[in-house]
């Protein structure tokens, strides 16, 4: 009698809300492996500095905000499933680079003043060295002017082939390799590909499982849109929106200044462009009732109008590419 009861309830999902289930799956595969690409672009750079700390904490606002707002308007579940996600995922990547950002200025500090005395030093080991050699060629002029050198010259050119011999090692143990990808852009696309797949398989799984299985109620019926706490929703989710669409601008200047996206991730952004895109998607097509889409119109401007601006960073990835600078240099000379 039960089972007769919950037939009766429940029902299978129809294909805008399998579309829905579909993207928000991938969206939800996109923003989990959104920070790896990152956090070992950072771990292997020991180093957060290229990206921007504003854009990190706006981008956190604006989840906060968006989180709150679907839960009041009561949208899609993977549309709340995902804006809680992208909280905790903020917070791990602004746990690492404060990490970083503070130990680091902790050793440009402790350098600074190891310089400042070694300076010192140096200033004095320089003026006693004149004096030797100033005394030694008065005793003995003889002797070879060129095995002398000028004070500190040893020590430099000591130091130079020390770090010379070092350098590489170094840079294999931070992973901080200068030999390019040869193929980027097809590595990339790949990982693209493995998200979709392994987001509409999740999908499929969980349908199997039934917990895609909808009620009855029409879709979109479940908050008035002239409710308070659906006002209220609205009003956090064109907050949200707002936030997104200033996070990305501190970035974006942030390159220009520095002319240089090195340390940044590619693969960051494009599984971005992959999650709003597939985020939008989800919210689209889980309804078309009007009262639904006025609903959800900030979160599509959210994730919708960020592509944009992630559009933008593409432009400077390739602008400030190391292959780009090498060859203005080279034509310049």
């Amino acid at each position: 009698m039960a089972s007769l009861i919950a037939t009766a309830i429940m029902k299978s999902p129809n294909l805008g809300e399998s579309l829905s289930g579909i993207f928000g799956s991938v969206s939800l595969t996109a923003w989990i492996c959104l920070l790896l690409p990152q956090l070992i672009t950072n771990y292997r750079a020991k180093s957060a500095d290229a990206l921007s700390m504003k854009f990190l904490f706006i981008w956190l606002l604006g989840d906060i905000a968006n989180l709150s707002g679907a839960l009041c308007t009561d949208l899609a579940p993977t549309t709340i499933a995902l804006a809680s996600y992208f909280c905790f995922a903020d917070l791990v990547l602004i746990s690492q680079c404060s990490y970083y950002n503070a130990i680091n200025a902790r050793r440009r500090s402790r350098s600074t003043e190891r310089r400042r005395h070694a300076s010192t030093a140096t200033q004095e080991s320089d003026a006693t060295a004149i004096s030797d050699v100033t005394e030694a060629t008065e005793h003995a002029p003889l002797l070879r002017s060129d095995s002398i050198g000028l004070p500190g010259s040893h020590r430099r050119h000591s130091m130079r082939r020390r770090e010379s011999t070092l350098d590489p090692l170094t840079r294999v143990f931070t992973g901080e390799d200068d030999t390019p990808d040869p193929s980027p852009w097809l590595h990339n696309a790949m990982s693209l590909v493995a998200v979709w797949a392994v987001g509409t398989a999740g999908w499929l799984v969980t349908y199997k499982m039934g917990a895609w299985d909808m009620d009855d109620s029409p879709a979109g019926d479940g908050v008035a849109a002239t409710e308070p706490v659906a006002v209220l929703g609205m009003i956090l989710g064109y907050f949200s929106a707002l936030c997104y669409l200033c996070a990305r601008i501190p970035q974006i200047i942030k390159n220009y200044q520095e002319k240089s996206c090195e340390g940044l991730a590619l693969l960051f952004f494009l599984l971005s462009l992959t999650g709003n895109f597939t985020y939008g998607g989800s919210v689209i097509a889980y309804s078309q009732e009007k009262d639904y889409v006025i609903r959800a119109l900030p979160w599509l401007i959210g994730s919708l109008g960020t592509m944009l601006e992630d559009s933008v960073i593409f432009v400077q990835f390739r602008l400030y590419s190391p292959e780009r600078r090498q060859a203005k240099t080279t034509a310049v000379a």
